[in-house]
């Protein structure tokens, strides 16, 4: 199902005044992962076409959303409009910083929405909250903007999240079968006890964020 651009939290206001000013394309983006101590940073982007001007009935920022919820949104994000998720590895997070990470794993995003044959040079890219992280990391500057509070906002940014959240967790509950230690099918890699315990008993994987665990 699908809910008009007047319902609450998220719409797609924010899309619409680009759209009505001669954008022809918002690509909202998010990343999730930032502060786990395990596993990769991901970003997801998410393509809004002009004209648009309804998304999957509700969808929302992945943090307010049920594990249920948002396995049950992809498929219907995925219908909605193109989008992509983009990874940072753990070893790539210790070598280079979380900030350097966020970036690298939005350019291979758009990236790939790009290879698609997304006209992602032609689009105003909407990044959750206060830092623009991504642009440093371009190699072709883009129209980037900011704004805090998107991700429960902007439909655009709330699909980002929930392609990234469901992916990551993907990825997550794959490496837990290979460390089944950790409680990652859980806990994702973020710190929580049983990580931490898992830790103690076990040591530390190559999905393990090195610098970050004293």
């Amino acid at each position: 199902m699908l809910r008009g651009e007047t319902s609450k939290d998220p719409s797609l206001e924010f899309e619409s005044a680009c759209f009505a000013a001669g954008v022809p394309l918002v690509i909202g983006v998010d990343e999730v992962g930032r502060g786990a101590v395990a596993g990769p940073v991901a970003v997801g982007v998410h393509a809004v076409v002009a004209g648009t001007c309804t998304f999957p009935e509700g969808l929302r920022d992945s943090k307010l959303l049920s594990e249920k919820r948002r396995e049950a949104l992809a498929p219907l994000v995925a219908e909605w409009g193109a989008g992509a998720v983009g990874y940072a590895t753990a070893v790539e997070i210790d070598a280079r910083g979380i900030i350097w990470a966020l970036g690298e794993a939005g350019r291979r995003a758009l990236l790939t929405l790009h290879q698609s044959g997304v006209a992602v040079r032609q689009s105003l890219v909407l990044v959750d909250g206060a830092h623009d992280w991504l642009s440093p990391a371009l190699r072709t500057p883009l129209n980037v903007r900011t704004r805090v509070g998107a991700d429960r906002n902007c439909a655009s940014v709330a699909a980002a999240s929930v392609r990234a959240k469901v992916d990551r967790d993907a990825v997550m509950r794959e490496a837990h079968l290979m460390h089944p230690h950790y409680g990652w099918a859980s806990n994702k890699g973020y710190g929580a006890q049983a990580h931490y315990a898992g830790i103690t008993a076990h040591g530390l994987t190559d999905f393990h964020r090195r610098s970050w665990i004293h």
